[in-house]
């Protein structure tokens, strides 16, 4: 049995998946998204050039490989529509799945005013209704993509929609648009998507007995999932290897090799518990080196040191079989690391996640630093403290770091 391999964010989102993404989709004929919406950014730095993509798989700079967003995923026809108008050709290459579901303009409208109405208690979305979509879905009150193809139908289901919930939007102090804006942004929707909209479930179940390759790619990290993250500082889906399964239509038995994507130091991105969140100099310092600010948002990311148990937790859940360890030349210069290896809870010593990551304390574990390992591209090139440091996560996480980024640049890869 053909089996699809799997890239998934083993920390809080932003670990450098789409970069892992881009130089292993060179060898892959297609490459599938499984769940999210545009809150989630992945940065591709090929050939002095930068790419930012929030719903495209990152495989669209692969001209010969087919590029999949999945059922799992919530799409927001306009920013799709924006994301798509910088490449040339994606007839054929690009295929949104049917039973996607729609994020429409009232969506984020929500997702803002939810936000502003939590005051200091608000949980740090990125305001783009992703939230708001999922709940929509799950309460059967969404409406999915295949839908574009009635506009006149899903217009009315729409409007619909707005005059049952007019009370809760005025509460909200929400708008409602009028129904000939309404309509002309559906139409809009479906004059620029139709092409590329298809049933994608039969399409990678056809491309995977064909013998081809397949690559799912996550969005987020493991510790968001909203089931397993760090509840309610979380996004709204799920994003950990199982979410694959649900999010493209997959069997379990069709995932093939799992890649855990981890950065060398840790970041996230909002409000919620991070145990090793480093509040000195040394955080200042990551995040200024790891030119630490949001794709989707530009919001400036909170950083702090390596949690080892967050991450052995991580490649638990998704069944790692390596773990890709991202930007670890952003550690450069540094004359001390620290990995987290344990937490203080409750008086005690522990090593795993608890239900309350809240009230945590970091146990680390200090390093020699080293002074460069910009561009190294040899495992047997990169300094001692280096290899100690990247062997004390292997022993502690449990899972070998096969992959080892060194710059930005898809070439700075050291492959074990």
């Amino acid at each position: 049995m053909n089996r699809a391999d799997l890239i998934v964010g083993l920390q809080w989102g932003d670990e450098g998946k789409g970069k892992i993404v881009d130089m292993m989709a060179q060898s892959y004929e297609v490459v599938a998204r499984f769940a999210g919406g545009h809150n989630a950014g992945h940065t591709i730095v090929t050939g002095g050039r930068k790419y930012a993509l929030h719903l495209i798989p990152s495989g669209i700079l692969n001209p010969e490989a087919v590029n999949i967003i999945g059922n799992g995923v919530v799409v927001c026809p306009a920013n799709l529509l924006k994301e798509m108008s910088q490449f040339d050709n994606l007839e054929g290459r690009l295929w949104l799945s049917d039973k996607a579901h729609l994020i429409l303009p009232y969506h984020q409208l929500i997702d803002q005013a939810k936000e502003r109405m939590r005051g200091d208690k608000a949980i740090g979305t990125t305001g783009r209704g992703i939230g708001p979509a999922y709940a929509d879905k799950i309460a059967r009150s969404g409406h999915r993509v295949g839908e574009l193809n009635d506009v006149e139908a899903l217009h009315e289901k729409v409007m619909e929609y707005l005059a049952q919930n007019r009370p809760i939007f005025a509460a909200m102090g929400v708008e409602i648009p009028d129904a000939s804006e309404m309509k002309e942004t559906l139409v809009r929707y479906r004059d620029g998507l139709l092409p590329f909209i298809a049933d994608t479930t039969q399409m990678i179940w056809r491309e995977l007995e064909a013998g081809r390759k397949v690559l799912l790619e996550g969005a987020q990290g493991t510790m968001l999932d909203i089931d397993h993250g760090t509840y309610p500082f979380v996004t709204s889906s799920n994003t950990v290897a199982g979410g694959a399964c649900t999010g493209m239509g997959l069997s379990p038995k069709r995932i093939g090799e799992v890649t855990g994507i981890a950065k060398a130091y840790c970041t996230r991105v909002g409000n919620g518990p991070f145990p090793s969140e480093e509040f000195g100099p040394d955080g200042e310092r990551l995040r200024v080196q790891g030119h630490e600010f949001g794709t989707t948002t530009g919001r400036p990311r909170r950083c702090g040191w390596f949690d080892a148990v967050a991450v052995r937790h991580a490649c638990e859940l998704n069944g790692c079989d390596r773990i890709a360890l991202m930007k670890l030349d952003v550690l450069d210069g540094f004359e001390e690391i620290k990995i987290c290896v344990g937490y203080r809870f409750e008086g005690r010593r522990i090593d795993y996640v608890p239900y309350d990551l809240e009230h945590v304390e970091p146990i680390y574990e200090t390093f020699p630093g080293w002074e460069k390992v910009e561009g190294v591209r040899r495992y047997e090139d990169l300094p001692d403290s280096a290899r100690a440091y990247i062997e004390t996560i292997e022993e502690v996480s449990g899972v070998k770091v096969g992959l080892i980024s060194t710059s930005p640049e898809r070439d700075d890869t050291i492959v074990r």
